[in-house]
């Protein structure tokens, strides 16, 4: 009898001990897919829109410009209005 349960302690041992290291070979590779998944998550990501062209904001404070000769030209601004107006604009 001593010999059948020495056996099965043996099993026992080196069962658990199998189950231990199987289960953290399992987690330390769950981890490894994990970061890899970020890291392709990361790398699709689209780059950020470049900035706006500094030739579209002139063209705007040109547009703004021209409208407010306009209105300075039609007299419905005064020569300071107009002034501050452009500061404001080139500002």
């Amino acid at each position: 009898m001593p010999g059948l349960l020495r056996g099965v302690a043996r099993t026992a041992v080196v069962a658990g001990t199998a189950t231990a290291v199987s289960g953290r070979v399992s987690r330390r590779q769950q981890g490894r897919w994990a970061q890899q998944e970020a890291q392709q998550q990361y790398q699709e990501q689209p780059p950020p829109p470049p900035p706006p062209a500094p030739a579209d904001e002139m063209t705007s404070k040109i547009d703004q410009l021209k409208q407010l000769g306009d209105l300075k030209a039609q007299g419905v601004l005064t020569e300071a209005e107009f002034e501050a107006q452009k500061a404001r604009i080139l500002g």
